[in-house]
C-alpha cells in the first residue's frame, strides 16, 4: 500500500498541535484578565451582540471560570499539543507506534463527532466527521498492510 498519506496526515496533526498551543498560550496569557468583559469587548468589535443567546452562554460559561482553571486548561492544551506533535513527527518519519496512536485518537472521537453532526448537522460538523473518519479508515488500511507484509 502507498504510504504517502501518511505526510499529509501528519502535517494535519502538526496544525492541530499548532492550534492547541496557541489556545493554550492564549488562555495562560488571559490569566488574571476579566475574561467575561474582555469577551464583551470582542463581541462588540465584531459588531455581534453579546446579549445574543450563544454568546451569552458563553461569556457566563466564561465567567465561571477562574485563574487556576484557567491554568489547568492551558496546562491541557500544551499537553494535546506535545501529543499532537509528537504523533505529526512519527507519522511523518513512518513509526509504527504512530500509526497506532493516530487510528486511536482519530477513533475515540468518531462517536462525538457523528453526534454533533447529527445534533447541529453544518458543514464544520460534517467536515470534521468526513476529515476524521477517513483518517481512521486510512490509518486503519496502513496498519492492516503492514500486518499483511509481516
Amino acid at each position: 500500500m502507498n504510504q504517502k498519506g501518511l505526510k499529509p496526515i501528519a502535517i494535519f496533526e502538526a496544525f492541530k498541535g499548532l492550534l492547541a498551543l496557541g489556545i493554550g498560550l492564549g488562555l495562560h496569557e488571559f490569566t488574571g484578565e476579566n475574561i467575561p468583559q474582555l469577551f464583551e469587548r470582542i463581541l462588540t468589535h465584531l459588531h455581534l451582540n453579546p446579549a445574543s443567546h450563544y454568546p451569552s452562554i458563553f461569556i457566563s460559561t466564561i465567567g465561571e471560570l477562574n485563574n487556576s482553571n484557567l491554568v489547568l486548561v492551558a496546562f491541557g492544551a500544551l499537553l494535546y499539543s506535545i501529543i499532537r506533535f509528537v504523533e505529526a513527527y512519527g507519522l511523518w518519519h513512518g513509526l509504527k507506534w504512530t500509526e497506532w496512536l493516530a487510528l486511536i485518537s482519530g477513533a475515540i472521537y468518531l462517536p462525538f463527532e457523528l453526534y454533533k453532526f447529527v445534533v447541529t448537522y453544518s458543514l464544520l460538523s460534517f467536515s470534521l466527521l468526513l476529515i476524521n473518519s477517513i483518517i481512521v479508515v486510512y490509518m486503519y488500511s496502513v496498519i492492516k498492510t503492514k500486518r499483511k507484509e509481516a
